[in-house]
């Protein structure tokens, strides 16, 4: 079981390290071509592709747990009708974005106002990046589908595919071809299209019988899209609660000054680094669970849940020791902002407290993907973020920052007590009833 939890896990957290360095290595490349304004707009792009794309995320999650289950019952049939909905969903979803490409830029660059001199540079980024929509899109749901087939290696060596194909097409582009700031989107959305190609042709290769197999037509039917739609609403309507969560947090913390938004996503990046690894094993959670729950494995299932918390007790105590001595060492290797540093070293312990506090939510996200539980995984970020805003207005104002980051802890806290109570009192007991 650790095997099987750890083959899915640590490709998962590679894949999840290199993701950022997509736009680390965009910035890179602006960075030496001048112009300050280019890195303004590299970060501003990619906020805005962030913001339109955070929200479909349950093309990855919602597809993982469908198939693992397809997977867990031997259906692979089944499994193939599902990434051909998920695929469909996607490039749908893709169509209307590009569609809509400039309501979408000029909704955003009003809520970002960005300086005139960034806001031009941000707009051609924007108009070439857009075109990556069918590929970044379709690319999750990819993942998805490898990670309920128990690969998580393949979305690895899409990432990392990526990154390369990036810095390669990105700097042809730029000077092989002279075409400047342009070339960057350029070479980033040949990137992502080169990402897509090489999952498309894995699937090809491994399992072309069986998606040859599949009933086009009977696969994007009403009856058959319906519960695939149901599961994935309750996904998106999950991550639109977390958007809202961590867009009060961004704001509150602007508004109390610049040193505060400073410590705040200085933190925030620990807590990031954090959610890499625990994501890994949430992953193992959505592919296992998924597979045990669709054989009706209830030993396997449960042994399944209790070594995934295990590992994540694990994971989150080598944090917590880390940030309870390193942490001025850690803030120090990411900014040497001596003002900035200090002011951090005073909201330390709650560095401390956010792997505790995060654990659990972390590991039953990934066991309720797995379970297909998503209702019940929207009720439970409900009841977190109801949480975290009633316990921020409660308190008062004096306190400051701290008032935000107790609150935040809190609803961290509240994601793993809810859904723990979730699933003793009621999926336990449905599992329970399995022949």
């Amino acid at each position: 079981m650790n095997r099987r939890i750890l083959d899915i896990a640590i490709p998962s957290i590679i894949t999840n390290i290199t993701v950022p360095l997509l736009g680390l290595i965009d910035i890179t490349i602006a960075g030496h071509l001048g112009r300050t304004e280019y890195i303004g707009a590299i970060a501003v792009g990619a906020m805005m592709f962030n913001l339109i794309y955070w929200n479909f995320g349950f093309l990855r999650m919602g597809t993982a747990g469908m198939t693992a289950q397809a997977y867990g019952r031997g259906d692979i049939g089944e499994a193939a009708t599902i990434l051909v909905r998920a695929a469909a969903l996607a490039l749908s979803i893709a169509a209307a974005i590009l569609i809509l490409q400039m309501p979408l830029q000029w909704i955003m660059l009003s809520v970002i106002d960005p300086s005139p001199e960034v806001t031009e540079f941000v707009k051609t980024y924007f108009n070439i990046c857009i075109w990556g929509a069918p590929a970044m899109l379709l690319d999750m749901g990819i993942k998805g589908w490898f990670i309920g087939m128990q690969d998580s290696r393949t979305p690895m060596f899409m990432s990392i595919g990526v990154n390369i194909a990036n810095v390669a097409t990105s700097l042809a582009a730029v000077y092989l071809l002279d075409m400047g700031f342009a070339g960057i989107p350029v070479g980033t959305v040949v990137a992502e299209y080169a990402g897509m190609a090489y999952g498309l042709t894995v699937i090809y290769r491994r399992h072309r019988s069986h998606l040859l197999a599949t009933n086009l037509r009977k696969s994007l039917a009403f009856n058959g899209m319906k519960h695939f739609f149901g599961i994935n609403a309750d996904i998106f309507l999950r991550s639109a609660c977390l958007m809202g969560v961590n867009l009060f947090f961004v704001s509150v913390g602007a508004r109390s000054g610049d040193i505060t938004l400073a410590v705040n996503a200085l933190i925030m990046q620990l807590f990031t680094l954090f959610s890499y690894f625990m994501d890994g094993f949430a992953f193992s959670g959505e592919a296992l669970a998924g597979r045990y729950a669709g054989a009706h494995d209830k030993p396997m299932l449960f042994k399944c849940i209790r070594h995934i918390f295990w590992w994540g007790a694990g994971v989150a105590t080598v944090f917590t020791i880390a940030y309870s001595v390193g942490a001025e060492q850690i803030f120090g290797f990411i900014t040497d902002d001596t003002a900035v540093i200090n002011e951090a070293l005073g909201y330390h312990w709650w560095c401390v407290a956010i792997p505790a506090a995060g654990m659990a939510g972390f590991v039953w996200d990934g066991v309720y993907i797995g379970l297909t539980a998503t209702r019940e995984m929207l009720y439970t970020i409900a009841v977190s973020c109801l949480t975290y805003f009633t316990l921020y207005y409660s308190m008062p104002a004096a306190l400051g920052n701290d008032r935000l980051w107790l609150a935040f802890v809190a609803y961290l806290a509240m994601r793993g007590i809810s859904q723990t109570l979730v699933y003793i009192y009621h999926l336990r007991p449905r599992i329970d009833k399995w022949e």
